[in-house]
């Protein structure tokens, strides 16, 4: 497509009133305004020809087989110019779906030969399923009088998950961590609670692991040796519902405790635990059933990936029944859920009740640091007052919520998306430490 610049069309309007005083004053000279009409429209003939033709320009696009939520990676671009001029000057724009958001205008200089590589940094908002519709290119004559566009289908799909590049990466810091410490050899033997040998008693050995009863029987000192205890049931609850689908800088509230949930999989799998995960929102979605072992993991993986995003309320009667009734023992429950005051949790807490009766109850949710910032800002009008007496109010709600929580036995997880992760492989380490379960 070739359409002329503001360029030309000044060029052309530059003669306009020559061509008025002509038409006025000397109808003889009509000559001169053809003459003139005639010059700009050679000149932008002349570019025509001299730019860059649209018929020889191609474009390539190499695209990640997989996309991350939260993540940036890049996309390829390949521009050539098969023969003919190459532009001084060449702009695009990459179209893509929501998830990949608005992709601003890019200009080029510079040609390696006929090609010019390109790349394009994408950060997906949301899981599901991104899409590279086509690529918009165009550039301007020599002259600067016509500009050339050229538009690129590609129709490309890539499916984005949730961030197990970053739950990899954090994995392998913990595991070498512990391993350089020497903690992964002494929790296999020695800091659990359950009996497992008993062994004469050496030095360095800790004097109160000393079986007086049955060192007294066999006349020298028995220890007994404990192994770390496994096969514990770790449940991760995740509520798709609307306030969980809500952005926190950025990113989806649920993406960031899916990507947080997955961690605790799979340093709980690894430490020989059975997780399940389970997802609801208005009724029961994802039920994964109990997995175990880290092969498992990418099970889990692809399984997180189509949780839903909901715009309705969710269910925690319905959910947290039906999630109660699959557990046949003792079990770790960390629901990922949020909630803005006492009313719309009354619900939450009368179920989680009920669990907290057979199992052990952690509830993870996020810092709301906008209603924090809105109580502490400076009350310099009468909306920032208002604005601030709100927000205090919403807080002191939560922290009410929290209150009642705690004095069902219920753990609790309020911190930021950075300390997010940490916090709750943490508490899951203190948890086992602890012999809670």
């Amino acid at each position: 497509m070739i359409s002329p610049t503001l360029r030309a069309i000044f060029l052309m309007l530059l003669g306009l009133p020559i061509l008025v005083a002509i038409a006025l004053l000397a109808p003889e000279l009509w000559i001169v305004s053809a003459g003139w009409i005639a010059g700009v429209s050679a000149l932008i003939a002349v570019d025509t020809l001299l730019g860059a033709s649209v018929r020889h320009y191609s474009a390539k696009v190499s695209l990640p087989p997989l996309l991350y939520v939260g993540s940036a990676d890049d996309v390829q671009l390949d521009l050539e110019f098969a023969e003919g001029p190459l532009p001084a000057r060449i702009e695009i724009q990459l179209e893509t779906n929501a998830l990949l958001g608005t992709q601003a205008p890019q200009g080029l200089r510079g040609w390696d030969g006929r090609n010019r590589p390109h790349t394009i940094s994408v950060t997906p908002s949301r899981r599901g399923v991104a899409k590279v519709v086509r690529l918009w290119s165009r550039w301007q004559g020599p002259l600067g009088l016509i500009q050339k566009r050229h538009i690129q289908p590609f129709d490309l799909d890539v499916p984005v998950t949730p961030n197990v590049r970053w739950v990899r990466d954090e994995a392998i810091r913990l595991f070498s961590r512990d391993a350089e410490f020497g903690i992964k050899t002494q929790i296999e033997r020695g800091d659990g609670s359950e009996f497992d040998a008993l062994r004469e008693f050496s030095s360095g050995m800790d004097r109160r692991a000393i079986d007086w009863k049955h060192s007294a029987r066999h006349r020298h000192l028995l220890a007994k040796e404990f192994k770390t205890e496994r096969n514990h049931n770790i449940v991760f609850a995740f509520d798709t519902g609307r306030l969980m689908s809500e952005p926190l800088g950025g990113v989806p509230k649920i993406d960031r405790a899916v990507t947080a949930g997955l961690l605790l999989a799979y340093v709980s799998l690894r430490n020989g635990d059975r997780t399940m995960l389970y997802g609801f929102s208005e009724r029961p979605g994802l039920n994964s059933g109990f997995l175990t072992g880290t092969s498992s993991f990418p099970k889990a993986q692809a399984m997180v990936a189509e949780l839903e995003y909901s715009e309705d309320e969710a269910n925690f009667t319905l959910a947290l029944s039906n999630l109660g009734a699959q557990l046949q023992r003792r079990s770790l429950i960390i629901i990922f859920s949020d909630f803005v005051d006492t009313i719309s949790a009354e619900l939450m807490l009368e179920n989680v009740k009920r669990l907290t009766d057979r199992h052990l109850v952690l509830f993870a949710t996020f810092e709301d640091a906008a209603l924090s910032q809105m109580a502490d800002a400076p009350p310099d009008t009468a909306q920032d007052v208002a604005r601030a007496v709100i927000a205090d109010t919403l807080l002191a709600e939560r922290d009410v919520v929290f209150r009642r929580l705690q004095r069902l036995g219920v753990q609790i997880i309020e911190t930021t998306p950075e300390a997010f992760s940490a916090e709750l492989v943490s508490r899951y380490l203190q948890i086992k430490q602890r012999d809670m379960l």
